[in-house]
């Protein structure tokens, strides 16, 4: 623990303008950030008398280890480059807003040559107008279900699109009349792009001029005595009042606002948002945060704000904000909320009327967020809570293991040998920690020997990592022999980054080799020497685990502690869990721990042990799909993705690519006869592919059309 006033700043040394300051631990991790009207007076509250400070105020100070600054012209400014820099860094002591799923937003991909209608979540993507979100993804397809009878806008994929353009022949919402079926030239680009736009239109609130014009068109077609069409109108109107039914009218005059309610206790805090659009609520979200931070309603509001708008441009920020509280400076806030929107942003607190009484509502459902979040966390947290001590009662551990590392060994009868780490950070899954390795200093099956390599390369990298942040000069050096750092080149995967090779070693990095009589200490390593470490961000194998299990038995398990013993580390517990019995064993113990059936610590054993199989399972069948899609274009220098595509489309399959002659391979545009020979003496090289069967009749199948088995 740090005495603050070993990094307080020299009295005139802190300018007295706005800015933003950050906290740094000793590790230069930055743990806080914060912006200030005047950086004197805002870094001089932290600097008082620790009895005077807020608990979680009083534990960042003395967490921290230095304090630097950024000076800006304008409280604006300093209200950007604090919420860029919480989103960079991810502060620990930071309020920090997270959605507890997923919500679903309807879409409408303006930027294709044929918009489509269609639900998407995540990020979003430039060129999509968005409307949303939703409490569920069915409330979206009921809505598009109904106005697509008025707007026949695309919702097919891209395949299906290309498929029906192909073929000729459009799917059934085509048939339907449920889609204007531009994939078969039923109408042009631009009268498909003008129905998307209506569509657009109609959700952002217009939508009376629709109704009424189809009200007119109703009645001329019956004055015409046109009554199938008349019909047909009519069941449109309906449809448009029964898609507007299901989002009711909140505010009489048609307003575009957000209301933002906040309910909070000393330690946790609920948000929720309704967004409104013409009057109507087009969407609700919410979120549940620890209060890290010593933080009021007013605080609270700003983090809100931040979270909803930092990355939102255009109409996505609305004309008017409303609030249960102003931040601390209404005015900056207004101003950074108009520069993202590009016109005005009225943020204030409903005072009476409608807008008060539907504050109210979304008041009663952060209200009922929080309660239902505090029920199921404390169920939650006591159960995992007790999972630990169990643990560490059966290991014989001085405390809990708040920190677990579970590894797993995956291959397929010895080929693309590959093994997961996974991350349990108080009983929950931390998946931005996961990682995953090639086995790489050996061929073939031996999952013993892979245990060995993968639990020293991990452990090797979190030397490294001592080492480069100088704690190598409070720790002694490793006692074992440390092997060559091998590092993985496989590029990141979806479920989380490749161990070893996302960046090579920095300088100075590798831990020094154990002598043979009393091991030498090394230099201490200046983190100024190593630019990346000044940056704050969290470091790769940076935390040890207070416990390594691996998915095995007796064998991997001594393989994983001898490993830990080759790099002198004796701090960290080994265990490992067998799948046949479901049993735990330990280093150098002849017998098992057997844990109760209905014991919560076996139960968390096991899912932290399953959820390192399904990474490594993952990673490996990936790595053999790869291989099985492999081509020998794959290996002609110089052939990019376009000129393979190029090959394969003009003579319509591999294998007709493998019977054309040089010269009949330089008749495709881009292809010379250099790179014409190299790929004939490429498909030369490699074994013909093995015919498929048809494993009903055993006859085999002939691939006339082009079926790419290389």
């Amino acid at each position: 623990m740090a005495d603050p006033s070993s990094y307080r700043p020299k009295p005139g040394q802190i300018p007295d303008s706005p800015g933003v300051y950050k906290f740094r631990d000793e590790h230069r991790r930055v743990i806080y950030v914060g912006k200030a009207k005047n950086l004197r007076q805002r870094l001089a509250n932290y600097f008082q008398d620790l009895a005077g400070l807020h608990p979680r105020t009083r534990t960042m100070v003395t967490t921290a280890a230095s304090v630097e600054w950024t000076v800006v012209s304008t409280e604006v400014e300093a209200l950007q480059l604090e919420y860029s820099w919480i989103k960079e860094f991810d502060p620990r002591f930071n309020v920090k807003y997270r959605d507890d799923k997923s919500y679903p937003y309807l879409a409408v991909t303006l930027n294709e040559e044929f918009p489509r209608v269609q639900v998407m979540r995540g990020a979003k993507k430039k060129g999509v107008r968005y409307f949303g979100p939703y409490g569920h993804a069915w409330a979206i397809r009921e809505t598009v279900d109904l106005m697509l009878r008025v707007f026949p806008v695309r919702t097919c994929s891209a395949g299906v699109f290309k498929n029906a353009e192909r073929t000729g022949r459009p799917c059934l919402l085509g048939y339907i009349g449920k889609c204007s079926a531009p994939c078969v030239g039923r109408v042009t680009p631009e009268e498909h792009r003008e129905l998307a736009e209506d569509f657009c239109s109609f959700m952002t609130g217009r939508t009376g001029t629709y109704i009424r014009r189809l009200e007119k068109d109703m009645t001329q077609a019956a004055e015409e005595m046109e009554y199938e069409r008349a019909a047909r109108l009519r069941d449109d109107a309906e449809a448009l009042k029964r898609a507007m039914e299901k989002s009711a009218v909140v505010l009489a005059d048609a307003t575009d606002a957000d209301l933002i309610a906040v309910a909070e206790d000393e330690l946790e805090a609920a948000v929720q948002i309704f967004h409104v659009r013409g009057g109507r609520v087009r969407g609700q979200r919410g979120w549940v945060t620890d209060k890290v931070e010593a933080v009021d309603t007013s605080g609270l509001v700003e983090h809100a704000l931040q979270q909803l708008y930092g990355e939102e441009s255009g109409d996505s920020v609305p004309k008017e904000v409303l609030v249960p509280a102003l931040p601390e400076d209404p005015d900056a806030v207004s101003q950074w909320l108009a520069d993202r929107r590009g016109s005005q942003v009225s943020l204030r607190i409903p005072q009476r009327g409608d807008k008060k009484d539907l504050m109210g509502t979304v008041q009663r459902n952060a209200q009922q967020a929080l309660g239902l979040h505090k029920t199921r966390r404390a169920s939650d947290l006591t159960t995992r809570s007790r999972a630990l001590e169990e643990i560490a009662e059966a290991l014989g551990l001085d405390t809990a293991p708040l920190r677990v590392e579970c590894f797993d060994i995956s291959h397929l009868q010895g080929d693309d040998v590959v093994a997961s780490m996974v991350v349990f950070e108080d009983g929950l899954a931390r998946k931005s920690e996961y990682r995953r390795f090639q086995i790489k200093g050996f061929e073939g099956q031996d999952d013993v020997r892979s245990m060995h390599e993968v639990i020293g390369r991990r452990f090797k990298r979190y030397l490294q990592e001592k080492e480069r942040t100088g704690e190598w000069e409070d720790s002694p050096a490793p006692t074992g022999p440390v092997p060559a750092p091998a590092h993985a080149t496989t590029p990141p995967g979806p479920d989380g980054p490749t161990a070893d090779g996302a960046r090579p070693p920095a300088h100075g990095s590798t831990p020094p080799p154990a002598g043979t009589a009393e091991p030498a200490a090394p230099e201490p390593v200046s983190v100024r020497e190593e630019p990346r470490e000044d940056d704050g961000r969290p470091k790769r194998f940076a935390y040890p685990p207070q416990l390594v299990v691996v998915d095995g038995g007796q064998p991997q398990v001594a393989a994983a502690k001898r490993a830990l013993d080759e790099l002198g580390i004796d701090d960290i517990a080994v265990c490992g869990l067998a799948k046949r019995l479901e049993e735990v064993w330990l280093p150098d113990d002849d017998d098992p721990v057997v844990l109760p059936r209905s014991s919560e610590g076996l139960y968390l054993l096991q899912r932290i042990r399953d959820e390192a199989h399904r990474f490594a399972i993952t990673y490996q069948r990936a790595k053999r799909a790869k291989r099985i899609r492999s081509s020998p274009l794959d290996d002609v220098p110089g052939l990019g993705e376009t000129r393979k595509q190029a090959l394969i489309k003009h003579f319509g399959s591999v294998k007709k690519l493998r019977q054309a002659t040089i010269d009949e391979i330089c008749e495709v545009p881009g292809i010379g006869r250099r790179t014409a020979e190299s790929v004939a003496v490429a498909f030369a090289a490699a074994a013909p592919a093995a015919p498929a069967v048809n494993t009903a009749t055993g006859e085999i199948i002939e691939d006339d059309d082009g079926g790419d088995r290389t």
